[in-house]
This record gives structure tokens, C-alpha cells and sequence, in this order.
């Protein structure tokens, strides 16, 4: 099955003015649809903007694949596969954007002509298997985007004065996943049973009385350690690179957010951008403060429904399973050398069935292109059930740790130590990550359960790229962020999730389980909301996008409205307005700092 995603990240840089000024970021990315499976994200940077900035409308597919054939024996006239794979009706403007246009068979032989059709008779064939996706009355850019919300990290709590924790809460039903309430309550905990080197065989799965009834049969001591046993898993090289911090979260359906991790934001709802507004300074403060942009959700995520447009309907529980069952979508925050204990629990149905057509209920979790020992790296065979736990323990070490650098004298590598300083590692500051993300790894169902929502982000912070544009060592590349915290702003360092979707027409979450040539979606969502607008101030940004979709190319560009039509591109047709194309600079592909920023002047990423 040609389904599973080969992706990456990619993060540019823009010149501009100083002066603060706000503005709206539009995040209409549209995509390219290529042969074959492949995800690449591509953070760029954003300057200071005269006017509105939204991205530019991409090109549609030229081809796609063709089961046993290559180029040169291609018909000729074949028609491109998944043509017109964009949003949009026929003009591919704003007045049939979400028309059913499923009329007639755009591919019938009678209709290849098109000089002779009428185009009102002619069917777009969205490569989606179903009609286009209905946007119930919802308008591009009516909606704040939101920022990803941080795991959080804590530190080990000593294993001689740990409590006893109350067990993983059981499903409501076969079909469900735990109360939201009471995950958050357990999540809340601290981390138990304490992590072991080899699994821990002790405890039981707390969901076996419910297993056991749905499959009418008993089950022979099923561990509540998901990660296979004995010596071949056990954690390599644990007294060296024992965990100092842990973050524990749960694979569920989606749920109404209830503010679980307000309190672990590093930025706190107080620093920076992320703070109030000062008195006497609103609009030049604050600017990310309310989470959503209406209502009350000042300094808090709590009330976060998870819907794509405040117009579209609440995505049920078994449509999608994210981390937390919440949105915004999650990101690690994380610092070399400094050893990470990831507890990830499965909470999905107990039944394969309630799934909503799509989407396995077992799963394997890879961090993408971390340095990290075999056993924590998301196996796809090794998975684990509902009610289980696994423990990934990810080191945090350079490439290099035991052979170059191994007396840790260089200052280039390393991480900040939270007080201005450096604290220096072992390995080669050359191969100093940058921007991961972690996703399911499941056997034939890492395609459908990334889809679903099995995908975070994870920053990588380090003596080069410390996230703090302000401090001025000779090692810190001072990128775009932001001052507030000795590392790790946000405030102008942007994670965006980028994915083609598609859903029914009662708006849930679709996928072609039938499309093995890389399912393509009708709808672009950026960190799962349908085109949303981004304030910015007037000045450099930082972009970390990753493109989350498990089947398609996309072309990134910054453009600069320009009222008329004296821009270098033109605008919709009778929109009045034209674009100019704002240049950018990628610093960072898949994981790594790039040796030398490259410039793409014309504004446009090429694919």
C-alpha cells in the first residue's frame, strides 16, 4: 500500500520595518497534488507588510500514478490523475467555492471535448470519493488561527516518594473513549508507576473487565506496558540517560478542551506576545493572549471545541483521535540534553469498528528523525491496545555523542541553561536539529491514523537556536522569536500544521480507505481550522510549517495584496485587487539548520 507519508520541515526568514504594526496573516494554502505519498514542511519568514498577506493560490496537479506504467509508456492524451484537486468549483474563486459540482462525469468520453461542453454540465472529479466537502455557509479568513498548545514538561518525581496514582479511567462503552473530564483528572497526576529499563509486567491493562466483555473471553495477564518484553526492548544505555523530564498525554477521541495544560505553557499566558495586553498599550501587546479571538478565552484553551470553522459542526469522537482528544494541536518544547520520558496512553475504542470507517485503534509512535535508541522509536509492528501505555525515552544527544566533541569543550553545542548561559554536550554542533514531529507509525495504518490526528509538533532548542532573538553570545543565531524568555519564544516563531482534509456532508472527517494511490482531500486546514487569519506585527517572522498530509506536494508562497491590478501576479478576476510576491529565506530543512540560509526571491517555495 503506497500510503505512508515521507515528510520533513523546512524553516525560512523575511526582512522588514520595525515599526509594529498589526496585521492579518491569511493562511490559504492550497496544494499540488504529485505522484506518490510525501510530506515536506517548509517554515518561511514573514516581514513587516504594508497590507493584508495571504498565501498564494497554487497550481493543481500536473499527473499522478498510474499502476504499472511509467512515463514513456503513457498514453498519449492521458488525462493528468486527480485533476483539479483544489478547492474551488469550476472558476477556482470564492463565488463556488464548496458548489456541489458533482453533476456530470468530467471524465466521460462524450465530455473530453471540452470546446463542446458547456461548463455548467462538466463534474470536477475531486479526488476524494465522495462530494466536495460542504462548507455550511463558512467564509475564508472569519476565523483566528489557533496557536499550538505545549505538552509541557516536568521533572521525574523521585521514584522513593511516589504516591500511588488512580488508574487509567475505563471507557464509557466499547465504542468510547474515557470521560474528558476524568482523563484530565488522570493526566493531571503524576507519572505512575515509575518507569522501568526493561517493560514492566507488574500492572495489569485497567481496561481488561471491559476487553474481556466485548470479546466475550478472558485474557491471560494482559500488561498495562504496551512496549513488547524482555531484554530486545528494554531502554538501551538507562543508567546513562536516565529521564530528567517526562510529559504523559493520551491518543483520544475528540472532546471539548478543558484547559488541562493552561498552566504548562512555558510563555504562561504573562510573557510576551502571550501575555495581557499592557494598559495604554493594547494593540501593541497581547497579540496572542485570547487563544481563539473571541470571547473568553483570555489566557486559556479551555472551551476549545474541536470543529474546523465556527460554522461546521463539532467533529464526533470517533471521527478523530488527537493527542488529548483536544485541539489546538500539540507541540513538544524541548532542549538537547536533556533526557524526555514520553508516557503515551491509548485511549481509542475497544471496538476496531468505532472508527467512523477509517483509522486502526492500535498504535506505534515515531519521533521523526530524532536520534533516539530503536526501542523508543515507533517499530510499526510494535503497537499497543486501548488501555495500554507505552514509554518512549528519547535522550536528546547530538549525532556524534561517543566520537566527536566527546568532552563537550564546544560551546556551539549545547543548550540553554535557562539562565543566559550555555550548558555544553557531548557530539557535533553541526548536526543540531531544529523542527521534528512525531506521529503513529502503526503497520498499514500510519496513513488513516495520522489523517485522523495522531500528529504533534516538537521544537528542538539549542546553543545555536535558542529562541531568543536577543541574546548575543557568538553562538546564537538570534532567528525570530522573540525576548520575554531566556528560550523558547513563540511570540514571532510560528509552528503551522498544514493538511489536506476531507468530510461528509454532516461535516465529519472523511477518508477513501479505498484510494491505496495516496488519498487527496478537497479542503486545506492549517493547525485544523479552514482558512483562518493570522495577526502579525510588522517585522521578521519565523515559520515552522509542517506539512501534515499523507498523500500531497504543496507549493508555499508569500504574496502582498495590491489594490489594482499593477501587481505581479494577478488577483481574482473582477477582485479589484493584484499581488506582489514577498521574498523569504528557508534556514532549516527536514530537522536540521541549514549551513547557509537560501533566498527565494520570487516568493514562491519551489516543489
Amino acid at each position: 500500500m503506497n500510503n505512508k507519508p515521507v515528510d520533513g520541515n523546512k524553516t525560512p526568514t523575511s526582512r522588514s520595518p520595525s515599526k509594529l504594526r498589526t496585521r492579518r496573516f491569511r493562511i490559504a494554502s492550497i496544494a499540488v497534488s504529485i505522484v506518490g505519498v510525501l510530506c515536506l514542511a517548509i517554515p518561511l519568514a514573514l516581514g513587516g507588510l504594508s497590507d493584508v498577506i495571504e498565501a498564494l493560490n497554487a497550481l493543481i496537479a500536473l499527473e499522478g500514478p498510474v499502476p504499472g506504467s511509467i512515463a514513456r509508456e503513457l498514453p498519449v492524451g492521458l488525462e493528468p490523475a486527480n485533476v483539479s484537486a483544489v478547492e474551488g468549483g469550476l472558476t477556482g474563486t470564492l463565488e463556488d467555492a464548496g458548489e456541489n459540482i458533482n453533476k456530470v462525469n468530467f471524465r466521460d468520453p462524450l465530455l473530453l471535448d471540452i470546446k463542446m461542453a458547456s461548463k455548467s454540465s462538466l463534474k470536477f472529479d475531486i479526488p476524494t470519493g465522495a462530494v466536495p466537502s460542504p462548507l455550511f455557509g463558512a467564509l475564508p479568513f472569519t476565523q483566528q488561527m489557533l496557536r499550538e498548545e505545549e505538552f509541557g514538561l516536568l521533572p521525574m518525581p523521585d521514584p522513593d516518594e511516589l504516591p500511588e496514582a488512580n488508574p487509567f479511567p475505563r471507557p464509557l462503552d466499547a465504542g468510547s473513549s474515557p470521560d474528558g473530564q476524568a482523563l484530565d483528572d488522570f493526566l493531571a497526576q503524576s507519572i505512575f508507576p515509575y518507569p522501568t529499563r526493561e517493560t514492566d509486567s507488574l500492572y495489569l491493562n485497567p481496561w481488561r473487565p471491559d476487553i474481556e466483555a466485548f470479546l466475550g473471553r478472558q485474557l491471560a495477564h494482559p500488561p498495562a506496558d504496551g512496549r513488547p518484553p524482555g531484554e530486545d526492548w528494554a531502554h538501551q544505555r538507562w543508567e546513562e540517560f536516565p529521564p530528567e523530564v517526562y510529559f504523559q498525554t493520551a491518543q483520544a477521541g475528540a472532546r471539548t478542551n478543558q484547559g488541562l495544560r493552561d498552566e504548562s505553557q512555558n510563555h504562561g499566558y504573562s510573557a510576551g506576545e502571550f501575555g495581557p495586553p499592557l494598559p495604554g498599550s493594547e494593540g501593541e501587546t497581547g497579540l496572542y493572549h485570547n487563544t481563539v479571538g473571541v470571547g473568553e478565552f483570555n489566557g486559556t484553551t479551555e472551551g476549545i471545541l474541536v470543529k474546523f470553522h465556527p460554522n461546521m459542526p463539532v467533529q464526533k469522537a470517533n471521527a478523530l483521535w488527537t493527542f488529548d482528544g483536544t485541539l489546538p494541536p500539540k507541540l513538544l518544547m524541548t532542549r538537547y540534553g536533556e533526557e524526555i520520558l514520553f508516557r503515551h496512553y491509548n485511549a481509542l475504542p475497544i471496538d476496531p469498528a468505532a472508527n467512523f470507517g477509517f483509522g486502526l485503534h492500535t498504535i506505534a509512535t515515531h519521533e521523526h528523525n530524532g536520534h533516539n535508541p530503536a526501542e523508543s522509536d515507533g517499530f510499526t509492528q510494535a503497537f499497543f491496545f486501548p488501555g495500554q501505555y507505552c514509554d518512549y525515552r528519547w535522550p536528546m544527544v547530538l549525532a556524534g555523542h561517543d566520537s566527536i566533541n566527546t568532552d563537550a569543550t564546544d560551546e556551539r553545542a549545547g543548550a540553554p541553561d535557562g539562565n543566559g548561559g550555555i550548558t555544553r554536550i557531548p557530539g557535533d554542533w553541526r548536526e543540531t536539529m531544529s523542527s521534528h514531529w512525531f506521529h503513529d507509525h502503526m503497520l498499514d495504518f500510519t496513513a488513516q491514523n495520522i489523517y485522523k490526528g495522531n500528529v504533534a509538533a516538537m521544537n528542538y532548542y539549542s546553543s545555536v537556536d535558542r529562541g531568543n532573538e536577543a541574546i548575543d553570545d557568538g553562538v546564537n543565531l538570534r532567528l525570530p522569536s522573540g525576548t520575554a524568555l531566556d528560550w523558547g519564544n513563540r511570540d514571532y516563531d510560528v509552528n503551522l500544521m498544514i493538511a489536506d482534509k476531507s468530510w461528509d456532508s454532516d461535516g465529519q472527517l472523511f477518508f477513501n480507505i479505498f484510494n491505496t494511490d495516496g488519498f487527496l482531500g478537497d479542503r486545506v486546514l492549517t493547525n485544523w481550522l479552514w482558512q483562518p487569519y493570522f495577526n502579525v506585527r510588522a517585522r521578521r517572522y519565523r515559520f515552522r510549517i509542517l506539512n501534515s498530509a499523507v498523500s500531497r506536494y504543496f507549493r508555499f508562497a508569500l504574496v502582498k495584496e495590491v489594490r489594482g491590478t499593477s501587481g505581479q501576479m494577478e488577483g481574482p478576476s473582477g477582485s479589484g485587487v493584484s499581488y506582489d510576491r514577498v521574498p523569504f529565506h528557508m534556514i532549516a530543512n527536514d530537522g536540521n539548520i541549514m549551513e547557509h540560509a537560501v533566498s527565494f526571491a520570487h516568493g514562491v517555495l519551489p516543489m
